[in-house]
This record gives C-alpha cells, structure tokens and sequence, in this order.
C-alpha cells in the first residue's frame, strides 16, 4: 500500500515539475495541426489525398521548409511549415505569417519592458528563463523593432482621420523624464472619442514649453488631417493651449480640469484651510446643477473672503469650470477633468529610471507612443455611448439634458 502511494506522488511530481514544456509541447502540436489543416482546406484535399477533381485547388504539397521558432508568452516553440507547390495564386499562411517569429502579446509585452527601464543588454537574460531559448530577444532585433516603430510612428501622424466632427478632444502636456529632449520639453497629447464612444489617440509630438506655437502646430496637423470641428476642449490651466485652440477651432467650448484647479486653489490656501476648502471645492464640482454649483460657489467666496487670491482662482475661470453642464449628464464624469489624457501616462510618470536609456528624443517619443498605442487597445468607452454622435452633430443641453427646439 505505502508503495503505490508513493509511486502515486512520484508521478504528480514528474508532471507538476514538466508542466510547463509539457503545455507548450501541445501547443506547438495544436499549432503544426492547425498549419496542416489550412494547407488541406487551402487545397480541398488532406495529406496524401491524390487531386480526384478537376475543379479542385491545383498545386500540391512538398514536404516542409526549416524549422521556426514563434516566441508566445507561454514560451518558444518550433514549427516546420509545410510547403506547396505549383499554385495558381501564392499561399498565404493566415495562422503563421511568413515573416511573424513572435505573437501579438510578446511584441505588445517589449515595448512596455523597455520603457519601464530595461535595457536592451538586459532582455537576453530577463526574459530567456521566460520565453524560453530562441526567443528573438537580441540587441539587433530590439533595434529593428525600434527602427519598425518609429516608421510606423511617422505613418500614424499623417494618416488621414475618417471622423471630421467630433464630440470631445482631451489635450494636455505630459512631462515625461524620458529622454525628450530640453528640460522644459513636454509630449503634447489629443485623445478624442470616436462616435462609437471608443476614445483614440489624435496626437503625441514632442513640444516646447506647451506654447501656443507648439500647441498651434499640433492642432493644425489634426485639422488637416480631417479633424473639422470639434465641440469641446478638455485641458488644464495652460495658456498656450487655450491660444491655440482659440486660433485652430475657435467654435469649440472649452472645459478646464478640476484637479488642475483644485491644486491651484489649494496652493493659495494654509495646510489648516486646505481641508476645508477642499469639501467646498468638490462640492461645486459635482453639483447637480450650475446653480447649485453657483450656490456653492458662493459659500466658499463667504468663507474665504479673507483670501482673494483663492476666491479670484476660482471666480475668474468659473465659465470654463462649468462648460460641461452644456452636455450630457452622462458624460460629465468624463468632461470635469483631463484625467482621460492622465490616467494612460501615469505608468510611464513612474518609469524615471528610463530616462536614461533614451538618447534622443525620436527614439522616446517614439517608443511612448508605440506603449500608448498598447494601452489604447484596452480604453474603456465613454458611458452612454450612444449620445457622443447627438453631441457630435450638434445637439444642444442644459443642466445635462438635451433641448429640443419647439416645434
């Protein structure tokens, strides 16, 4: 009895210890089956199967080229592909492109790697344990794939965009200490909402001091690259970005963010006052109404009277604090702030030790970009989706509710 059972663990501990080259010894089974059944539909026969009609795909198999390794997250396998011949048309593997050595996931997996601070040097040695030996992780093919990136970066910013009219752009300027250049230099951000409510990325350029010159240059590629029009301008306090966007698209409203301008009251307060201030100042910003965040407003007038310059902070821009009551009440979560802009940035803020590994600024930009356009895949779209196309084409609201003109 005690012999059985401890064969019984002897086998749970081969298998548990080979668990993992087991698994991808059946992937890449499952994935040279799947090769040969392509090539069997690609040709209307399986293998060994003679042409009995005419009307069949002509062409036929002939053995296998060499051996190639695919990297995936579970690890790198080798796959022979099977080849074929005499073909009226070429044969084009959609399981395993001709050139791909790596899946979707690894290569989303790189860019994130080399931004959070990994040298080139280092992928040899912290990702071979993972990906296993033939992973295609050298220094020559990062830089191929940086070279790869930065193309496709250029092609990104002059791509003609479909949607001409739209509801919302979030603009900001994102420090980043990731090689950008001069001290004061700053990625210029446009993220728009597409009229399914999914939002994109319009642009990521490197800028100076987000001035209006910078700002203006950004806003004037989106225009013509098809951005027509746009409702409303979400951003901060900056005023090289309102210049611009009072020269670029001088119809669109313009919404400041309340965790800028909270800040800014608060720095203008005691650390005593600042909780107080604080209660009030989130208040206004999620009243139900204007005219409650009105009455609030005056509160906090009363009650800080004695300091005009955190009254004035939030009386002179109070227009542009409570644009968002002119939209959809669903959408006032999304307008209050620029945290749509904020929220994708945040990781690569935490990353300062990369700074070090970008020489240039092409080569940060580009590589931000290329991570962003990872973290775009996973946006969530705005709530009530729905009304972003109503709001595109001009609708009009009051208090978050939608007025329709009489007939």
């Amino acid at each position: 009895m005690t012999e059985k059972h401890i064969a019984r663990e002897e086998s749970k501990r081969v298998v548990y210890e080979e668990l993992e080259e087991y698994a991808r010894g059946k992937i890449r089974e499952h994935l040279q089956d799947l090769l040969e059944q392509e090539v069997s539909e690609w040709l209307g026969r399986n293998k060994s199967e003679r042409k009995t009609n005419p009307v069949e795909q002509p062409g036929y198999r002939n053995g296998y080229g060499k051996a190639r390794r695919f990297t995936t997250r579970l690890g790198t396998m080798e796959v022979c592909r099977p080849r074929v011949r005499n073909l009226d048309e070429r044969f084009v593997s959609k399981v395993l492109p001709m050139f791909r050595r790596q899946s979707q996931e690894v290569r989303g997996l790189l860019p994130e790697l080399y931004l959070h601070g990994l040298a080139s040097g280092d992928f040899e040695l912290a990702l071979r344990e993972l990906l296993g030996e033939g992973a295609p992780l050298s220094p020559s093919s990062l830089q191929r794939l940086k070279d790869k990136w930065q193309g496709e970066y250029e092609v990104w910013k002059s791509t003609v965009i479909e949607e001409n009219e739209w509801a919302y752009l979030w603009a900001d300027g994102i420090y980043v200490k990731a090689g950008i250049g001069k001290e004061k230099a700053a990625l210029l951000v446009v993220i728009g909402v597409m009229r399914d409510g999914q939002k994109r990325f319009l642009a990521l350029e490197a800028g100076y001091r987000e001035s209006k010159e910078s700002w203006a240059g950004v806003l004037r590629q989106l225009k013509a690259r098809g951005v027509r029009s746009a409702r409303l301008f979400i951003g901060d306090g900056g005023l090289g970005l309102w210049a611009a966007v009072a020269e670029v698209y001088p119809q669109a409203k313009e919404q400041l963010c309340w965790n800028h301008k909270i800040l800014n009251v608060l720095d203008a307060l005691s650390q005593r006052e600042q909780s107080q201030a604080k209660k009030h100042l989130t208040s206004m910003m999620y009243a139900e109404s204007r005219e409650e965040a009105l009455k609030e407003r005056k509160n906090f007038e009363q009650s800080f009277r004695h300091n005009p310059k955190a009254v004035k902070t939030v009386v002179e821009n109070w227009e542009r604090l409570t644009t968002y009551y002119d939209f959809p009440c669903e959408h006032w979560k999304h307008l209050r702030t620029s945290n749509v802009v904020e929220s994708p940035f945040s990781r690569v803020r935490l990353r300062t030790a990369a700074s070090r590994r970008f020489k240039s600024q092409v080569n940060a930009t580009c590589l931000i970009w290329k991570t962003m356009m990872v973290a775009e895949m996973s946006f969530r779209k705005l709530n009530a989706p729905h009304l972003v196309d109503s709001v595109a084409r001009g609708a009009k609201y009051d208090n978050g509710k939608e007025v329709r003109d009489a007939a």
